[in-house]
């Protein structure tokens, strides 16, 4: 990505350079076709010799020269802050893909942890009697108490709905039932 930036900021350089350069070199094309060719002067003639511009002429290419350097130090110098500013961007995203792996690891611990102690709870309640772990199923939210349900053992969590009142073991067996319904077949 910052090999992208700085080929984008080298061209746009260039292309300043370039038309810079078209501007100062704009009228020697036509100067060029005006001068007489060497091959067709008289042998023995000297050539003309160009006479020195006009101080017009002169002070206005010296001013348009002083106008190029100080466009290339602004160049330069815009150069210079795009780099360091891609050079913080890069520390940035650095800065924030560690925080975020950091983060993705105490997710998973704190993942993990809840896990176990779900795994744990069913432990306790497959080893309860199923009497006492129906009336506490009774009590609980239909959702919360399928859930359980559907990671105990089998013989256990029949023992338990069996000792459930008839609606509510109905209503826990409905959501076990109805819970990987809309899980994609193909």
């Amino acid at each position: 990505m910052m090999a992208r930036k700085t080929n984008a900021l080298v061209a746009i350089a260039l292309m300043m350079a370039s038309a810079g350069a078209v501007k100062l070199g704009g009228g020697i094309g036509e100067a060029l076709a005006r001068a007489p060719d060497p091959a067709e002067t008289l042998p023995g003639t000297v050539p003309l010799i160009c006479p020195e511009p006009p101080a017009a002429l002169a002070e206005a290419l010296r001013l348009r020269e002083a106008q190029v350097a100080t466009q290339e130090t602004a160049v330069a110098e815009r150069l210079a802050a795009l780099d360091t500013a891609n050079r913080l961007i890069d520390d940035r995203m650095a800065q924030l893909q560690a925080a975020e792996a950091a983060l993705a690891e105490t997710l998973s611990i704190a993942d993990g942890a809840a896990e176990k102690d779900i795994e744990r709870l069913t432990a306790v309640y497959e080893a309860m009697k199923p009497k006492d772990a129906a009336g506490l199923f009774t009590t609980m939210d239909t959702e919360f108490a399928a859930g359980f349900l559907g990671r105990m053992r089998p013989d256990a969590a029949a023992a338990v709905l069996s000792g459930m009142p008839a609606p509510n073991a109905y209503a826990v067996s409905l959501l076990l039932a109805g819970r990987n319904a809309l899980v994609p077949t193909e």
